[in-house]
């Protein structure tokens, strides 16, 4: 701690034009960053800057789930610290962003899954579900079909714009400030000039140090540092409804489909899908991921649907309805897609609900499907993105690490891993790049 407060030093004016650190976006992983610069390193410095207000871009479009299931023990412990950091803030705030431990419930009609089984990491807690009756018993909304549920005990979903709420408001108590502006220029000279243009005027701000936690546009902030990242940005789509029909239980956890379908559509549909050269791929085998989950609370009666299965990856637009992968279509593919898996939900294929909110969000990331955290290029710069699908679950941990390069602290044991000095380690290229499994739930 005494290291980042004396190396840090060269500005001791507390106003937006002067800091010590600037936090380029303040979606709720600027936002973490800013919280552990604050409240574990003691700053009263850090300057949080984006062109809109704080969690309204790609953090506003969130899941809401987390889990600590991956295929790699860099990202298991990554995300176990996470949840650690979650559930001390829970307690500490009596719970304000609701978080569960429902877990997740991964769904297969397979015969063995002793495959996934062993991709399993130490500390991973789970059950095995299977066979109708025991599987009818603890998770009833399933399909007969379903042979086998490998429920994962440590997970659950939470309100991220709560969870970010709560650290904003304490990174604001202890010095922290926000400013609502766009970033148009960057300068290395002394630390670093950005120019910053508000609604009212364009002004300079100086920092001693630049994190870069632009979401979608990490990449645009790099290339004014003359840096590159290795990331791409790929839009996906969700629906939440009114569950008029109650046709999802309150207590299930995120469930989640990990098999391969053909949507259910009579032979007329099929037909005129396959005359469609833009729809035929509908009428073909759709990717494994439908995923569902009731939300609101126990008293609640919305439910969300998801399906990550746009593999094309886009600019990220400055408005979120002018992304070109937008498909009108989707909500009945979903709910679809969903209903091979939760047959309840099948009432709404032929009668959709009259409301509904169909929106999305960027997944960027990298090619291996890990964060980037760390150091860049040039010196006193550090990027804290890439954070893919899982972005509200691993903030916490995110947020943590980067202000620990930032403040010369103690790295955990993985944080070379999530850095970009992960591309010379050719080893570890080589194993992330043989294996299909890259942790996409």
């Amino acid at each position: 701690m005494a290291t980042c407060l004396n190396r840090l030093t060269s500005i001791h004016a507390n106003s937006d034009n002067n800091v010590t650190v600037a936090i380029v976006g303040a979606g709720i992983v600027g936002i973490a960053t800013a919280y552990y610069l604050c409240t574990e390193y003691k700053m009263t410095s850090v300057l949080l800057i984006d062109h809109r207000q704080p969690m309204s871009y790609t953090s506003a479009q969130s899941g809401d789930n987390y889990r600590n299931w991956w295929p790699h023990p860099t990202m298991t412990s990554f995300t176990n610290d996470s949840i650690d950091q979650m559930e001390r803030l829970a307690r500490e705030s009596d719970n304000v962003f609701n978080m569960t431990h429902r877990g997740y419930a991964l769904a297969t009609r397979r015969a063995n899954v002793d495959d996934l089984l062993a991709t399993l990491q130490p500390g991973t807690d789970i059950d095995v579900v299977s066979g109708r009756q025991q599987i009818r018993s603890a998770f009833p909304a399933l399909g007969d079909d379903v042979r086998h549920v490998i429920h994962i005990k440590r997970g659950g979903d939470i309100s991220g714009q709560q969870l970010g709420a709560l650290m904003l408001e304490q990174t604001r108590s202890l010095g922290g400030r926000f400013c609502h502006g766009e970033v148009t220029h960057v300068t290395k000279n002394a630390g670093y000039s950005l120019r910053v243009k508000t609604a009212d005027e364009t002004k300079a701000v100086h920092a001693d140090v630049l994190v870069n936690a632009a979401g979608p546009f990490v990449k645009t902030i790099a290339a004014m540092l003359g840096a590159e990242l290795p990331v791409s940005n790929v839009y996906q789509q969700k629906i939440a409804f009114q569950d008029k029909l109650a046709a999802i239980p309150r207590d299930m956890p995120f469930t989640i489909d990990l098999d391969r379908k053909s949507l259910a559509w009579t032979e007329e549909e099929r037909e005129m899908l396959r005359s469609e050269p833009e729809l035929a791929w509908l009428g073909d085998v759709m990717p494994a991921g439908t995923h569902c989950r009731p939300d609101g609370g126990v008293r609640g009666q919305s439910v969300k649907l998801g399906w990550a299965y746009n593999e094309r990856a886009s600019e990220p637009q400055r408005d979120l309805a002018n992304e070109p992968a937008i498909d009108p279509q989707f909500p009945e593919i979903v709910i679809r897609g969903a209903s091979a898996l939760l047959p309840s939900l099948t009432p709404y294929v032929n009668a959709p609900p009259a409301r509904f909110a169909h929106y999305g969000g960027y997944y960027t990331m990298t090619e291996e499907n890990w964060p980037l955290i760390g150091p860049m290029v040039p010196e006193s710069s550090y990027v804290v993105g890439a954070l893919s699908g899982f972005g509200s679950m691993s903030a916490c941990a995110a947020g943590r690490l980067c202000a620990t390069w930032v403040c010369d602290g103690d790295l955990p044991d993985y944080a070379g891993n999530l850095s970009l000095a992960r591309y010379e380690d050719a080893e570890l290229m080589r194993g992330l790049q043989s294996t299909s499994d890259k942790g996409l739930l």
